[in-house]
C-alpha cells in the first residue's frame, strides 16, 4: 500500500516544481523519494512533465516569432508590388508592359 503524505507536504513539493526546481532537488530537500515527486508532478502538473523553457528563452522565442511574422508580411508586400510593377514597367526601362 502506498505511503500517505500530508497534503501540505505535497502542496509544498508542487509549489517548488512550479517555481522551476528540479525533481531531484525537491525530493532531497523534502526527504521524499524521486518517484513520489515524479508521480505527484504527473498527476497534478502534467504540463510540467515536458521540458520547460526559461522565461528568458520564452521571451526570445516570442520576439523571434513576432519578427518572423513582420518579415513574412513585408515579403508578401514586396512580392505583390513586384507583380504589379511587372505589368507596368519593362526590365529595360520602357513604359511598355512586359510579357
Amino acid at each position: 500500500m502506498p505511503r500517505r503524505y500530508p497534503p501540505e507536504l505535497r502542496r509544498q513539493a508542487l509549489d517548488l516544481l512550479v517555481a522551476g526546481e528540479p525533481v531531484k532537488k525537491v525530493a532531497l530537500d523534502l526527504g521524499l523519494g524521486d518517484q513520489t515527486i515524479y508521480q505527484w508532478r504527473r498527476t497534478h502538473l502534467p504540463h510540467l512533465g515536458r521540458p520547460r523553457r526559461s522565461p528568458v528563452g520564452a521571451a526570445e522565442l516570442n520576439a523571434a516569432r513576432r519578427r518572423i511574422t513582420e518579415l513574412e508580411t513585408e515579403l508578401a508586400v514586396h512580392r505583390r508590388v513586384t507583380e504589379l510593377l511587372r505589368d507596368v514597367v519593362s526590365p529595360k526601362g520602357d513604359s511598355r508592359p512586359c510579357g
